[in-house]
C-alpha cells in the first residue's frame, strides 16, 4: 500500500511521513479509527516507508504483505487445539490484497465463522516473541503490526505488555483497533496514539469518482450513506441489488408495525420478518441495522423540514415515505435507535438471532406508535 494509494487523510501522511524523515519514530504505535477510514493501509504504508529509508528494493515487498522482517497478529478462532495467526495468514493475505479497508465483519465472513470467537491468544504472543528473538532478514528494522489489537484476550494482553517494555533492538510495535475501550490502560500508557480521522466527504467523493467513474449524483449519495467510510461506501457501490432486499424488508416491518396495534394478528408476520433475517450471515444483519438507522434518520430529517438533507427516500411498492416520517419525531427516534444498536451490540456478542430481531421487530411497533 502507498501514500498516493489510500483515500484522504492528507494530514495524517505528512504527519507520519514526517516523523520517519525527522526520525521521530516511536517504537509502540497505537493507530484508532475504523478500519474503512484507513487504518491498516495507512500501517501498511507507514511500516513500507520506515523499511524504505533503510532499503529501497527490499520495501516493495511490503506491497505484497511478503517482507520477511514485516509480521502480522491478528484475531483467528481455535482449530485443533491451535489459534494462530500464521495458519490463516494466507487467507487474511487473500481478504487485504482485495479489501484493504475490510473490516473485522468481513474477516469473519471471509473465514466463515460467523459462529466461531475470533481473538488473539497468549499463545501466539509468544510465537512472536520467538520471532521476534531472531536477527532481522534484511539487517533493519523488524515491524510487527497487530490487526484489531482490541481482541486481544486478557491472557494475551497481559504477555504483550512485556513485550512492549521490553522489546528487542530495532522493533516497532504497531497496532490498529476501532476503539482503545478494549485495550488494557497499560498497554495504552505504553503506546503513541495515532487518531485515523472518518475521511472526509470530498475526498471520499474524489476517490469514488476517480476510480468507478460514477455521477455525480451517485457518489454524493454513497457519500452521505457512507459516512466517511471507504469500505462501506465499497459496500453500497456494489450491493445494489442488497439495498433493494433491504428496502423491501424495512418497508415490511413498517407496515406490520403500524398493523399490529389495531391487528395483534400481524404478530405473527412480525416473527415470520424477523426468522427471514436471522436466517442470514451476521454481517449482512449487522448491515441492515445499519441500513435501517439510516433510513430513520432521514426520515426525522424529512419530518423536520430539513428536505435538502435528505439524500435518499423509500418510494417502492406504493410506500408513503412523507406520511411514515411524520411518525418520526424526538419523541421516539432515540428509543428507536437504541433499540437498534442493542440489537447490534447482540449480535456482536453471538446472541440468538431469532430473538434479536424478533424483540426488535415488535419494540418498533411500540415506539412508532408514540406521540410527538
Amino acid at each position: 500500500m502507498n501514500w498516493e494509494n489510500i483515500a484522504g487523510q492528507e494530514n495524517l501522511k505528512k504527519l507520519l511521513r514526517e516523523s520517519i524523515a525527522e526520525n521521530r519514530v516511536s517504537h509502540a504505535q497505537l493507530f484508532l479509527g475504523k478500519e474503512g477510514y484507513g487504518t491498516f493501509p495507512m500501517v501498511l504504508a507507514y511500516a513500507k516507508e520506515v523499511f524504505r529509508q533503510e532499503n529501497e528494493h527490499a520495501a516493495s515487498k511490503v506491497e505484497h504483505l511478503n517482507h520477511l522482517d514485516l509480521h502480522f497478529s491478528f484475531p483467528v478462532f481455535t482449530d485443533n487445539k491451535n489459534s494462530l495467526s500464521k495458519n490463516k495468514f494466507e487467507e487474511f493475505r487473500e481478504m487485504i490484497m482485495n479489501s484493504p479497508y475490510a473490516n473485522y465483519d468481513d474477516w469473519t465472513a471471509f473465514l466463515e465463522s460467523e459462529n466461531k470467537q475470533l481473538f488473539i491468544s497468549a499463545d501466539e504472543i509468544d510465537d512472536q516473541n520467538q520471532k521476534f528473538a531472531l536477527k532481522s532478514f534484511e539487517g533493519g528494522t523488524k515491524i510487527l503490526i497487530v490487526w484489531r489489537a482490541d481482541k486481544m484476550n486478557v491472557a494475551a494482553a497481559n504477555k504483550f505488555l512485556k513485550f512492549l517494555e521490553e522489546p528487542p533492538a530495532k522493533t516497532l510495535i504497531l497496532l490498529t483497533a476501532e476503539t482503545a475501550n478494549d485495550i488494557l490502560p497499560t498497554i495504552l500508557s505504553r503506546t503513541q496514539i495515532v487518531e485515523v480521522p472518518r475521511i472526509n466527504d470530498e475526498d471520499l467523493e474524489n476517490y469514488l469518482k476517480k476510480n468507478f467513474s460514477m455521477a455525480d449524483e451517485k457518489a454524493r449519495e454513497i457519500v452521505h450513506e457512507a459516512q466517511g467510510d471507504l469500505n462501506d461506501a465499497l459496500k453500497i457501490l456494489n450491493s445494489g441489488h442488497k439495498s433493494d432486499e433491504f428496502e423491501k424488508l424495512f418497508v415490511q416491518w413498517v407496515r406490520d408495525a403500524f398493523m399490529v396495534k389495531k391487528k395483534p394478528q400481524f404478530l405473527k408476520s412480525i416473527i415470520f420478518w424477523a426468522r427471514e433475517i436471522a436466517g442470514w450471515n451476521r454481517e449482512k444483519q449487522k448491515n441492515f441495522l445499519n441500513y435501517c438507522s439510516e433510513i430513520f434518520r432521514l426520515a426525522l430529517l424529512q419530518n423536520y423540514q430539513s428536505e435538502n438533507l435528505v439524500y435518499k427516500k423509500i418510494d417502492a411498492d406504493g410506500f408513503n415515505w412523507a406520511g411514515f416520517s411524520k411518525f418520526i419525531s424526538g419523541a421516539n427516534i432515540e428509543s428507536i435507535l437504541d433499540e437498534i444498536n442493542t440489537a447490534d451490540l447482540h449480535l456482536t456478542r453471538n446472541g440468538n438471532p431469532k430473538i434479536v430481531w424478533t424483540d426488535l421487530g415488535i419494540k418498533l411497533s411500540r415506539y412508532i406508535h408514540k406521540n410527538s
